[in-house]
């Protein structure tokens, strides 16, 4: 979206300049907010540390109620520390002069791979190659023939799903704004900025609840 003025844009036009440096700003931005949150921590928390607290508290309940909390602990640094980022790169879009990185495919789908490659390597890593690649094969041998491709398609059909759910999301969102940014430039975006709001958290909830899926699938695995 070259054609809609951004901050960045001032210094350079070039698409990918603009994708880089937004994606920085986010990333910095996530930084910040943790370190600020932690540094000056106090029992009873307050400020920035309290919402930190309550943020980590509800992606430990999610993981939770996936795969339990022993599971949902130890995988909590990864899905919190990408759901913020996530959360982060979708809100400053809805924000006027700013693109959201997240609008890029090239960010959802580098992301979805991170995901994709790192939940196969926890699966092996626990059961072994193996019985990791053994749960593929269904419920029953005479049908490991039908279900191991099947299965296949299925996990790299995730890559698919993680990256092109968050990327046509936020694209949409971001041409949506733009357009109504056009026709009715005061009074009439603050409903619009609302639903977007809620929808970049809402994306960003969906990617971490799907990681969280994702790894419980690879870890718990049942014998047949």
């Amino acid at each position: 979206m070259g054609e809609i003025f951004t901050f960045f844009g001032i210094i350079s036009e070039n698409h990918s300049f603009l994708f880089l440096t937004h994606m920085f700003l986010a990333a910095a931005i996530a930084v910040l907010m943790a370190k600020y949150a932690m540094a000056n921590l106090q029992l009873v928390p307050k400020g920035t540390q309290n919402l930190m607290e309550a943020y980590i508290d509800g992606v430990l309940q999610m993981g939770t109620d996936v795969m339990g909390r022993s599971h949902a602990r130890k995988y909590l640094p990864l899905v919190a520390t990408i759901g913020l980022f996530v959360g982060i790169a979708n809100l400053i879009g809805i924000i006027p002069g700013f693109e959201a990185p997240s609008a890029n495919l090239n960010m959802t789908l580098t992301l979805a791979l991170s995901v994709f490659v790192y939940y196969n390597y926890v699966g092996i890593k626990t059961h072994g190659v193996m019985k990791y690649f053994k749960h593929f094969t269904g419920p029953v041998w005479w049908l490991a023939w039908l279900m191991f491709p099947v299965e296949i398609v299925s996990h790299f059909s995730r890559i698919v799903s993680l990256s092109f759910r968050l990327f046509g999301n936020i694209k949409g969102d971001d041409m949506f704004l733009a357009v109504i940014l056009m026709l009715v430039p005061w009074v009439m975006p603050l409903i619009p900025f609302g639903l977007l709001t809620f929808g970049a958290f809402l994306q960003a909830f969906i990617f971490m609840m799907l990681t969280y899926v994702y790894l419980a699938g690879a870890i718990i695995v049942e014998d047949h």
